[in-house]
Protein backbone atom coordinates (compact mmCIF):
# COMPACT_ATOMS: atom_id res chain seq x y z
CA UNK A 1 0.00 0.00 0.00
CA UNK A 2 2.35 2.46 0.51
CA UNK A 3 4.32 1.53 -2.56
CA UNK A 4 0.98 2.76 -4.51
CA UNK A 5 0.73 5.89 -2.30
CA UNK A 6 4.70 6.95 -2.98
CA UNK A 7 3.59 6.57 -6.50
CA UNK A 8 0.39 8.73 -6.35
CA UNK A 9 2.77 11.47 -5.26
CA UNK A 10 5.45 10.64 -7.75
CA UNK A 11 7.84 9.89 -4.24
CA UNK A 12 9.83 7.24 -6.32
CA UNK A 13 10.84 8.31 -9.64
CA UNK A 14 10.94 4.68 -10.57
CA UNK A 15 6.74 4.61 -10.55
CA UNK A 16 6.74 8.17 -11.11
CA UNK A 17 4.50 7.23 -14.39
CA UNK A 18 2.00 4.92 -12.85
CA UNK A 19 -1.45 5.18 -12.74
CA UNK A 20 -3.12 6.87 -9.64
CA UNK A 21 -3.85 3.24 -7.07
CA UNK A 22 -7.15 2.16 -7.20
CA UNK A 23 -9.47 3.31 -4.42
CA UNK A 24 -9.34 1.31 -1.41
CA UNK A 25 -11.56 0.91 1.45
CA UNK A 26 -9.17 2.46 3.41
CA UNK A 27 -8.65 5.39 1.14
CA UNK A 28 -12.19 6.26 0.97
CA UNK A 29 -12.45 6.18 4.43
CA UNK A 30 -9.54 8.42 5.32
CA UNK A 31 -11.00 10.89 2.12
CA UNK A 32 -13.74 10.77 4.10
CA UNK A 33 -12.26 11.89 7.37
CA UNK A 34 -11.04 14.65 5.90
CA UNK A 35 -13.98 15.57 4.48
CA UNK A 36 -14.98 16.23 7.67
CA UNK A 37 -12.46 17.88 8.99
CA UNK A 38 -12.40 20.42 6.01
CA UNK A 39 -16.10 21.23 6.52
CA UNK A 40 -15.57 24.04 9.01
CA UNK A 41 -12.51 25.55 6.24
CA UNK A 42 -9.60 24.89 7.97
CA UNK A 43 -7.90 21.90 8.83
CA UNK A 44 -5.98 22.65 12.49
CA UNK A 45 -2.52 20.66 13.13
CA UNK A 46 -4.65 18.85 16.14
CA UNK A 47 -7.06 17.43 13.73
CA UNK A 48 -4.50 16.32 10.72
CA UNK A 49 -2.30 14.57 14.20
CA UNK A 50 -5.67 13.02 14.99
CA UNK A 51 -6.23 11.88 11.77
CA UNK A 52 -3.35 10.11 11.39
CA UNK A 53 -3.34 8.72 14.71
CA UNK A 54 -6.71 7.58 14.02
CA UNK A 55 -4.78 5.50 10.35
CA UNK A 56 -2.47 3.95 12.66
CA UNK A 57 -4.92 2.51 15.29
CA UNK A 58 -7.73 1.76 13.47
CA UNK A 59 -6.27 0.91 10.38
CA UNK A 60 -3.09 -0.94 11.11
CA UNK A 61 -0.31 1.08 9.02
CA UNK A 62 2.74 2.19 10.54
CA UNK A 63 3.34 6.14 10.98
CA UNK A 64 4.97 6.60 7.61
CA UNK A 65 2.18 4.77 6.22
CA UNK A 66 -0.16 6.73 7.96
CA UNK A 67 1.17 9.88 6.77
CA UNK A 68 1.05 8.94 3.04
CA UNK A 69 -2.82 7.21 3.58
CA UNK A 70 -2.93 10.96 5.02
CA UNK A 71 -1.84 12.40 2.04
CA UNK A 72 -3.81 10.58 -0.37
CA UNK A 73 -6.72 10.88 1.22
CA UNK A 74 -6.25 14.71 1.19
CA UNK A 75 -5.53 14.78 -2.63
CA UNK A 76 -8.65 12.29 -3.28
CA UNK A 77 -10.83 14.37 -0.98
CA UNK A 78 -10.17 17.73 -3.05
CA UNK A 79 -10.64 16.02 -6.38
CA UNK A 80 -14.48 14.41 -5.20
CA UNK A 81 -17.23 16.28 -6.54
CA UNK A 82 -19.13 14.45 -4.16
CA UNK A 83 -18.97 12.16 -1.45
CA UNK A 84 -20.45 9.01 -3.59
CA UNK A 85 -17.20 7.78 -4.89
CA UNK A 86 -16.34 6.95 -1.46
CA UNK A 87 -19.52 5.79 0.31
CA UNK A 88 -20.52 3.84 -2.42
CA UNK A 89 -17.01 1.83 -2.03
CA UNK A 90 -17.27 1.52 1.65
CA UNK A 91 -20.88 0.44 1.54
CA UNK A 92 -19.97 -2.49 -0.65
CA UNK A 93 -16.85 -3.35 1.16
CA UNK A 94 -17.30 -3.07 4.32
CA UNK A 95 -19.20 -5.29 7.06
CA UNK A 96 -21.75 -3.35 8.98
CA UNK A 97 -19.14 -3.86 12.30
CA UNK A 98 -16.95 -1.56 10.10
CA UNK A 99 -18.97 1.27 9.00
CA UNK A 100 -20.18 1.79 12.70
CA UNK A 101 -16.78 1.87 13.09
CA UNK A 102 -16.21 4.68 10.63
CA UNK A 103 -18.99 6.59 11.88
CA UNK A 104 -17.54 6.71 15.42
CA UNK A 105 -13.83 7.91 13.35
CA UNK A 106 -16.18 10.51 11.99
CA UNK A 107 -17.22 11.74 15.27
CA UNK A 108 -13.66 11.51 16.55
CA UNK A 109 -12.61 14.09 13.78
CA UNK A 110 -15.58 15.95 14.67
CA UNK A 111 -14.65 16.55 17.75
CA UNK A 112 -10.44 16.48 17.23
CA UNK A 113 -10.08 20.36 17.44
CA UNK A 114 -12.03 20.51 20.67
CA UNK A 115 -15.36 21.56 19.54
CA UNK A 116 -18.70 20.71 17.01
CA UNK A 117 -18.97 22.88 13.95
CA UNK A 118 -22.35 22.00 11.90
CA UNK A 119 -21.28 21.24 8.94
CA UNK A 120 -18.96 18.74 10.22
CA UNK A 121 -22.21 17.51 11.88
CA UNK A 122 -24.02 17.55 9.11
CA UNK A 123 -20.98 15.48 6.86
CA UNK A 124 -21.40 12.67 9.57
CA UNK A 125 -25.11 12.32 8.92
CA UNK A 126 -25.14 12.34 5.63
CA UNK A 127 -22.04 9.94 5.62
CA UNK A 128 -24.10 7.63 7.75
CA UNK A 129 -27.17 7.35 5.78
CA UNK A 130 -24.89 6.97 2.59
CA UNK A 131 -23.28 3.35 3.92
CA UNK A 132 -26.82 2.43 5.68
CA UNK A 133 -26.11 3.82 9.60
CA UNK A 134 -29.58 4.17 11.08
CA UNK A 135 -30.04 7.38 13.10
CA UNK A 136 -30.03 5.87 15.79
CA UNK A 137 -27.17 4.54 15.59
CA UNK A 138 -25.28 7.50 14.53
CA UNK A 139 -26.35 9.25 17.55
CA UNK A 140 -25.00 6.56 20.01
CA UNK A 141 -22.00 6.57 18.32
CA UNK A 142 -21.89 10.07 18.62
CA UNK A 143 -22.82 9.93 22.95
CA UNK A 144 -19.61 7.12 22.59
CA UNK A 145 -17.27 9.62 21.30
CA UNK A 146 -18.42 12.53 23.51
CA UNK A 147 -18.69 10.18 26.68
CA UNK A 148 -14.64 9.04 25.80
CA UNK A 149 -13.60 12.62 25.41
CA UNK A 150 -15.08 14.03 29.04
CA UNK A 151 -18.02 15.98 27.02
CA UNK A 152 -21.28 14.28 28.32
CA UNK A 153 -23.45 15.72 26.13
CA UNK A 154 -24.02 17.23 22.93
CA UNK A 155 -23.96 21.05 22.63
CA UNK A 156 -26.58 21.28 19.52
CA UNK A 157 -28.50 18.59 21.32
CA UNK A 158 -30.09 15.67 19.09
CA UNK A 159 -30.61 17.42 16.23
CA UNK A 160 -28.99 15.61 14.08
Amino acid sequence: MLDQLKSLFGLDDDQAAAPRPAMDKNLAAAALMVHVIAADGEITPEEEHRLEQILRDHYSVTEAEALALSNAAKLAQSDAVDMYRFTSILKAEMEEHERLALIEDLWEMVYADGEIHEFEDNVVWRVAELIGIQSRERMVLKQRVLNRRGAGTSENGDAS
